[in-house]
């Protein structure tokens, strides 16, 4: 149950939420704030939630070096940010390619349309930068039918994951790499609050 999972506080909004819903930190040997996305780094944690805003409510009260009780050398907000963001995005990009090599991955919006309509992939990936046209059709057809998505990457990451020419959308199907696909995929939309990591 996850009422019995170990509770935290987020220092950003003060809500208490289970410890693995949130966004880990620890203090490097430098005092430099680490996010620590896998919350497997040695040390005392300090968490805010999976929020940008959380995060830059956090800094802005200097609550962090609260939390570690003493100094902290946290990175300006904007490049704090950028650093989690570019992590995700790794993340999700490794599991991609892992799911290519399988065989688990079609792209190209014609494809991937008609892999959603057919009930044959378990996870859409929309490039940042797509056209809002392709974006809406397929982001539509994949809530019509139950499919998590996420504005994450760009045609050219994608390309070069997928080892094709560019390419505006990739789907996994049915398989291993769904669960955590999908954990990191929620992970990045709720950090960006919806949106795509565009700076």
């Amino acid at each position: 149950m996850a009422g019995d999972a170990p509770q935290r506080s987020c220092l950003g909004c003060r809500s208490t939420h289970a410890k693995g819903e949130l966004l880990r930190f620890v203090l490097a040997p430098d005092l430099t704030l680490v996010p620590d996305l896998a919350a497997k780094l040695p040390g005392r944690g300090a968490y805010t939630c999976m929020r940008e805003s959380c995060l830059r409510a956090a800094l802005a009260k200097r609550q962090f070096s609260r939390s570690f009780r003493g100094e902290v050398h946290a990175p300006p907000p904007d490049d704090l940010v950028v650093d989690i963001g570019r992590q995700l995005e790794e993340r999700i990009g490794s599991y991609l390619a892992l799911a290519n090599k399988a065989g688990k991955v079609v792209s190209g919006s014609d494809l991937v349309m008609e892999a959603l309509r057919k009930g044959t992939v378990r996870a859409v990936l929309l490039a940042a930068d797509v056209s809002p046209e392709i974006g809406r059709k397929i982001s539509e057809l994949a809530d019509r039918h139950g499919i998590p998505w996420c504005p994450v990457l760009d045609r050219e990451r994608l390309a070069a994951l997928l080892g094709k020419e560019l390419r505006s959308t990739a789907a996994i199907g049915p398989g291993g790499f769904i669960a955590p696909v999908v954990r990191l995929m929620t992970q990045y939309r709720n950090f960006f609050e919806g949106g795509a990591h565009l700076r």
